[in-house]
């Protein structure tokens, strides 16, 4: 028998893998199959996720260059030290917002000609006037734009009616917001809010005294549109006290800006202010229409006598629009309108007025250039007196084939009948003697127990013979002598440039509104009176003239009075 403790121990554990015997297989459970999955897309979410955030940051980066280009873009528009664009700035964006910026959409580009000197007036009152279809309208929304990067910017834009307004509001709305895309229009307050707090308000005006709805309003612009729809220039005039502004750069250019057609029932007002007398395109210093006299500082100041400020007129023209002329349909329209609206919409003749008692009056055709009067050409003298009013005297010499030609005029107030003469005498110093002479009639009579006007006069040695004072057959003479000859196809009447307020007065002055027949006798009519007293005279009637000289040289005259002679 053996012994146990000479015998191996036997050994622990898993026996070895006979390699010949068939391998094994392993089934993972249920749970551990979805475990492991699940597991796999966890990590394949957050490699996504990973990748997302990277692209948000680049986004984020991507926007603060973006938004660091637009702010040196902001500050170029801005004019400020700082505004200066690198191009390298432009190439360093992308190719699609380098085109854009490269290809971008021009919002409004003025026509040249009138838009362009509009927009670029520097003057403090500017009228942009005369045909239609000249662009007035656009040319007066963009021009308060130049300063709407100003956060201190207060615009104001006026209409006469509610619903004019609305289609300038409608036009604005084509403009602003391509101009500044964060522009709103606020309907409650009628008012363009820009991103950079700037305001422009829209509102409508229809009587003079709404005037003062805008006491303590302060504005550095306000413009009108269609300025000649308000009878006087009260509304005007008013609103230039508002006309201020404590911003530094806004001081430098406080603007008052308005459009026009020649007409309308204040065309006589904006005629004198902007119109008569002036160059176009040329600044001029404001003045009283009233008075004549400059706005000028007052003694004291330290610009004591220069003017107060300058006022500009640019006048419209269709043929500037090349988008109105290019299919002809907007000219043939005014083409075909009557004589008097032809003129205004299409020619911008402001000589021509809504309601004018004379249409057929023409500065071509009327007014010539002086020369010198042949001595043998008897001469007529015609006066309407006036002391608060003014006083008109007019000259004229009758030729051989008895057309009249007006080559002197005496217009001014406050003359007293003694001064009134010795200025009439003092012009006629180099003049033949007048022929005939004739006066407002009404200058004969008494109101107390001197002289009356006419008496003074002729005692300074300044004869008179009273007036027709048939207004209508008076008017008929002045038509009758504005017409054609039929044989010559020229005027009866002819009046010297110099003779400015006849003209004036013969262009604009209107029909009465109560009897057509006549003109309107609270317009001013001093001059024309004069001229009408002139055509009713036997001087320049039907007679032949060498009859009415054999007349005159019969005359012999007789003192009627022995206390003053005359």
């Amino acid at each position: 028998m053996e012994d146990k403790q000479d015998q191996a121990p036997k050994k622990r554990g898993r026996p070895k893998k006979d390699p010949n015997a068939p391998k094994a297989t392993y089934h993972l459970s249920t749970k551990e199959r979805a475990r492991r999955a699940t597991q796999k897309r966890l990590t394949a979410a957050k490699k996504r996720a990973a990748k997302t955030s990277q692209a948000a940051v680049d986004r984020k980066q991507y926007a603060k260059e973006l938004e660091k280009t637009a702010g040196k873009v902001e500050k170029a528009l801005q004019g400020t030290d700082s505004a200066t664009i690198d191009l390298g700035d432009l190439d360093a964006l992308p190719s699609a917002v380098s085109d854009l910026v490269g290809e971008s959409e021009v919002v409004f580009q003025p026509n040249d000609g009138p838009q362009t000197d509009f927009l670029s007036a520097s003057e403090r009152d500017v009228l942009y006037g005369g045909a239609a279809g000249g662009g007035k309208s656009f040319a007066l929304l963009a021009d308060p734009l130049r300063f709407c990067h100003n956060p201190n910017h207060r615009g104001l834009l006026l209409r006469r009616t509610l619903d004019e307004l609305t289609e300038l509001i409608d036009k604005s709305r084509q403009l602003y917001t391509k101009a500044f895309p964060g522009a709103k229009f606020r309907e409650s307050k009628s008012t363009w809010v820009f991103p950079s707090g700037a305001t422009i308000w829209f509102t409508y005006l229809d009587r003079d005294k709404d005037v003062t709805r805008f006491q303590g309003q302060a504005f550095n612009w306000i413009g009108i549109d269609e300025i000649t729809q308000y009878p006087t220039p009260y509304v005007w005039d008013y609103l230039r006290s508002r006309l201020r502004s404590t911003d530094s750069e806004l001081q430098q250019h406080l603007y008052m800006r308005c459009t026009a057609n020649p007409g309308g029932v204040g065309g006589w007002w904006v005629k004198k202010t902007y119109i008569d007398d002036i160059e176009p395109n040329e600044p001029f210093a404001a003045f009283d229409i009233d008075t004549g006299k400059e706005y000028l500082w007052p003694e004291g100041h330290e610009k004591a006598g220069q003017p107060l400020f300058f006022r500009k007129f640019v006048p419209a023209r269709l043929t500037d629009n090349p988008y109105l002329l290019a299919d002809g349909q907007y000219e043939a329209m005014l083409r075909s309108l009557p004589e008097v609206e032809r003129k205004r919409l299409l020619e911008g003749d402001w000589d021509v007025a809504e309601g004018a008692a004379f249409p057929e009056f023409s500065r071509s055709r009327h007014v010539v250039e002086p020369f010198d009067l042949p001595t043998n050409w008897p001469r007529i003298r015609a006066a309407d007196y006036g002391y608060a009013a003014p006083s008109c005297v007019l000259w004229g010499a009758i030729d051989w084939d008895n057309n009249i030609w007006i080559y002197r005029e005496l217009y001014q107030k406050h003359l007293t009948a003694e001064e009134l003469a010795d200025k009439i005498l003092e012009a006629e110093q180099l003049d033949p003697l007048p022929h005939y002479t004739v006066l407002d009639s009404s200058c004969w009579n008494k109101t107390g127990f001197g002289p009356s006007i006419a008496e003074v006069m002729m005692r300074q040695g300044v004869r008179w013979t009273p007036s027709d004072r048939n207004r209508i057959q008076g008017k008929m003479e002045v038509h009758r002598r504005l017409a054609k000859e039929p044989y010559s196809g020229e005027p009866r009447l002819r009046i010297f440039s110099t003779c400015s307020n006849i003209i004036k007065q013969m262009a604009g002055i209107p029909l009465s509104k109560t009897n057509s027949e006549d003109v309107d006798t609270k317009a001013e009519d001093h001059a024309y009176d004069a001229l009408r007293y002139m055509m009713m005279t036997r001087m320049s009637g039907y007679a032949s003239i060498h009859q009415q000289l054999g007349a005159i040289k019969n005359q012999v005259y007789q003192v009627q009075d022995e206390v003053f002679g005359y």
